[in-house]
């Protein structure tokens, strides 16, 4: 790893403000269905619940997708190869990313990107004390969105985007290829993408991992009511909607939704908004892709897949693709 002068992680800040959340927010709630994007599921506290979410018995996808990248991770690392730039998409806890940090060869950088901006302090300035030598640029921005980078202050023999979880599955599959798109423009020729993939099963599996027993799946969704009251007055009583979450065999993806419990009416910054008893807001798609599904995918936005690893079961994927 590059000797730093100054091992501590300087922020590139481009937290979306709060007037973009406002607008967001409005439009989809103004829509029949009625939606909100899933990514502001992540406030502090979504942050913390999901955490939580990923150590539960039902969630598979966290376990499956950790055991597939510690069983892998030599040929994982020896594909990026030395001296690369690795960039975090949605990063999180970093939880999976110390699993590459620790076998990467002379690593140029690290710059984890996320929208969630606390946590994403705390995650780096953990990391900052594990690897002090490593050069880490956190960026907080919504990464769905065009991104620059931050300039490297090492040469670097190319850029490695990370996007584990399978939140690719959270957009729509026109969404995902532009994404892809914009991330093959991103890390550029010869540039790599370490993803996460969840695969197509059985419902029962599939509709466990998103209604847990303990609820904190539901306390999860219905945090982002307790977020928009705090952020814009709203007085939501989110004890008169219920978490649901199903799988549509017909798109192949886990929806999400808030359900009124009541014919109600809410106010938000002013505006009055009527939700009928039994009236749902979306709150996210967590698409599930085959194999095949997933490379067409990939070839329609720039991209070749040139490794696949899955576990036995075959209940989840990791795969490494190319710039085409």
């Amino acid at each position: 790893m590059k000797i730093l002068s100054d091992p501590s992680p300087s922020l590139h800040d481009f937290e979306p403000s709060p007037d973009r959340f406002f607008d967001e927010l409005f439009l989809g709630l103004s829509r029949d269905p009625k939606s909100i994007p899933s990514k502001f599921l992540y406030d502090k506290t979504g942050c913390e619940l999901f955490d939580q979410i990923c150590c539960l018995d039902e969630y598979y996808p966290t376990r499956t997708e950790m055991l597939i990248l510690q069983d892998n991770v030599a040929e994982i690392c020896t594909l990026f190869g030395p001296e690369c730039r690795l960039i975090e998409l949605g990063s999180g806890s970093s939880a999976k990313t110390r699993v590459l940090l620790d076998h990467l060869y002379e690593p140029a950088a690290y710059v984890p990107i996320d929208i969630a901006r606390d946590h994403l302090l705390q995650s780096t300035a953990r990391l900052a004390r594990i690897y002090p030598e490593l050069c880490m640029t956190p960026v907080c921005a919504d990464f769905t969105s065009p991104l620059t980078l931050p300039e490297p202050p090492y040469a670097m023999q190319r850029t490695v985007a990370f996007f584990p979880g399978s939140t690719i599955g959270n957009l729509q599959p026109t969404e995902a290829e532009k994404f892809l798109r914009r991330i093959a423009i991103l890390c550029g020729a010869g540039g790599g993408l370490l993803i996460g993939v969840d695969l197509k099963k059985d419902r029962l599996t599939l509709e466990r991992a998103y209604n847990d027993a303990r609820g904190i799946t539901a306390a999860f969704n219905l945090n982002l009511l307790t977020r928009i009251n705090r952020s814009f007055n709203a007085e939501i009583r989110s004890d008169q909607f219920q978490h649901y979450a199903f799988y549509n065999e017909e798109f192949g993806r886990i929806e999400m939704h808030l359900v009124s419990l009541v014919d109600q009416t809410v106010q938000l910054n002013g505006t009055p908004l009527v939700f009928g008893q039994g009236e749902h807001i979306v709150t996210e798609f967590s698409y599930k892709y085959t194999v095949r599904e997933f490379a067409e995918l990939a070839a329609r936005s720039g991209w070749t897949v040139k490794r696949l690893w899955t576990d036995a079961a075959r209940l989840f994927s990791v795969q490494y693709l190319t710039v085409r």
